[in-house]
C-alpha cells in the first residue's frame, strides 16, 4: 500500500515531536521540564479523552470508529484496550502474546 506524502508528513512531524520531548525528557533542567511537563500533560489527557470518545460502543456493542463495511469491532476496541494498559497499566492483556510486539514509535538511539 503505498504511502501518500501528506501521510508520510504527517507521520514524520508526529514521530519528530515525539523524539523531542524524549529528548526534553532525558536532558531538560527542572526549571524548563516542569512548565513543559504541565503543558504536555495537558495535552496528553485531552487527547486521550478526543480519541475515546470517538471509540464509544454504539447501540450494538460494537465500536464505532472501529467499524468496517464487514464488521465492527467488539467494544473495548483495541484503542481503549491501550488506553487502559498506557494509563492504568494494571490489567491483564486480552490475549497472551507468544511473539515481541515490533513498535516502530520506539524511542530512536541518537546518531
Amino acid at each position: 500500500m503505498p504511502v501518500w506524502p501528506a501521510k508520510d508528513d504527517t507521520r514524520r512531524a508526529v514521530l519528530a515531536r515525539l523524539a523531542a520531548l524524549d529528548e526534553v525528557a532525558d536532558k531538560a533542567d527542572p526549571s524548563t521540564l516542569l512548565p513543559l511537563a504541565r503543558t504536555e500533560l495537558r495535552r496528553l489527557a485531552d487527547g486521550w479523552r478526543r480519541l475515546l470518545t470517538a471509540h464509544q460502543a454504539g447501540p450494538d456493542g460494537r465500536c464505532e470508529a472501529c467499524r468496517t463495511r464487514i464488521r465492527a469491532r467488539r467494544w473495548p476496541c483495541q484503542v481503549w484496550r491501550a488506553a487502559h494498559e498506557q494509563l492504568i497499566g494494571d490489567g491483564v492483556p486480552h490475549r497472551q502474546r507468544t511473539y515481541p510486539l515490533r513498535n516502530p514509535f520506539t524511542r530512536q538511539n541518537s546518531r
